[in-house]
């Protein structure tokens, strides 16, 4: 009996729910609390100090400059610019311009990123050789050394406006290069929702061709899918809502050349520097990313019998990914910050923009608050979106690995 009730408690002890441990209450400690404070009353001391010497220098501390008429040109704006615009409205095409350059920037230097890093570690000596050169040349010169031996390159190098160098419908001269541009029409909104209503189709067929595929063990194809549905969704919206899609080209008008779509060479030379710059620093991190990739991997796939597209695809890539995506994230954000070098050949970016309004206002604080500012918010906002493409990476890792 005595073992039959031990037996009996001992089950109701398994049986029994298993009480984790109270946690610990968190608190901040003493030590942390007097710095906290300590770094609040040295912000808040150099905030009055501020605001007190502006005040005896005259100056009423404030934003509402920025709604006063700026006065001066932009060498180039997406938007509608005039001297008689706002500061407001200035520092919001400055803005337009940096985001425009940074994301041209960006497409360039990660495409020559990833043909070097690709080069470095085939099997061809010429081209591993041309791939260090570029490596090593680019990241030890400085940026914007690299700025002005291209855009003076540019503006002797190729022939004046009425001499402009055509290749096809492309024109090029010593001011800006010109391309063929669909021309605006207030009816091509329509296909933005058009691009909405794609890219929902694309979504939902990539769902069901997942399910199908787990189905029945069938892979049905997606980029093909995406392009012959994109091209019925815009297709029918052409078609039904009559979009007119009139191309304008460039051609010599007297002194200059009207139509399409002009690049100054100031972006040009930006972009290109930027992207020449970046791209060898990018181009050895993806390198060190394929080479942590142990060889037994590719073996591995190899061995299985998948070709070795498929093995660089589904084995190799996406343990790279996971690798470099961090390092990609620094220099993404670098190359936004390192527009700024763009008021060396005059291109209006935020930054030469900020530093006209403070010439003209004598308002430096303010000015430099507003720019700090956009700068935080566009590095913030992409290095979210890295990260967050960083997180679901791991996720998947996860449970691939628990599978």
């Amino acid at each position: 009996m005595t073992l039959v009730s031990a037996q009996s408690d001992l089950g109701k002890r398994a049986a029994a729910p298993v009480r984790s441990p109270p946690a610990p209450e968190r608190r901040l400690p003493i030590a942390d609390l007097a710095l906290l404070l300590v770094l609040l009353a040295v912000i808040a001391l150099a905030a009055f100090d501020i605001y007190s010497n502006m005040r005896a220098m005259g100056m009423q501390p404030g934003f509402g400059f920025l709604l006063q008429q700026a006065g001066f040109d932009l060498s180039e704006s997406i938007i509608p610019y005039s001297a008689d615009s706002s500061y407001l409205r200035a520092i919001l095409a400055g803005l337009l311009n940096t985001m425009v350059v940074s994301a041209v920037s960006l497409v360039l230097a990660s495409l020559a990123g990833l043909l070097v890093a690709l080069a470095s570690v085939s099997s061809s000596a010429p081209a591993r050789c041309l791939a260090l050169g570029y490596v090593e040349l680019f990241r030890n010169l400085p940026k914007i050394l690299i700025l002005l031996v291209l855009f003076v390159l540019a503006v002797n190098g190729l022939p004046p406006v009425r001499q402009a160098l055509a290749l096809g419908p492309i024109l090029i001269s010593n001011r800006a290069l010109y391309f063929p541009v669909i021309a605006a029409d207030p009816r091509q909104l329509w296909l933005v929702a058009a691009m909405v209503v794609a890219i929902a189709l694309c979504i939902a067929w990539r769902r069901w061709a997942g399910r199908r595929r787990a189905a029945t063990g069938r892979r049905l194809p997606l980029l093909a899918a995406w392009a012959v549905i994109a091209a019925a969704v815009f297709g029918v919206a052409i078609s039904a809502l009559h979009i007119p899609l009139r191309v304008s080209r460039p051609a010599l008008a007297g002194f200059n050349i009207h139509g399409g779509l002009s690049l100054s060479l100031q972006f040009g030379a930006l972009a290109m520097t930027l992207g020449l710059y970046h791209g060898a620093q990018i181009a050895e991190v993806l390198r060190g990313g394929i080479r942590a990739i142990p060889k037994g991997q590719y073996a591995a796939g190899l061995s299985l019998g998948l070709p070795p597209g498929h093995v660089a695809r589904y084995v190799v890539v996406p343990q790279v990914l996971r690798i470099v995506v961090p390092s990609l994230n620094n220099q993404f954000v670098n190359l936004i910050k390192n527009t700024s070098i763009a008021i060396a050949v005059g291109y209006s970016d935020l930054m030469s923009v900020g530093g006209t309004i403070i010439n003209q206002t004598f308002r430096p604080l303010e000015v430099m608050a507003v720019t700090m500012a956009i700068y935080l918010v566009l590095c913030l906002c992409l290095a979210g979106v890295l990260n967050a493409w960083n997180e679901r990476l791991r996720r998947r890792e996860g449970r691939s690995g628990r599978s």
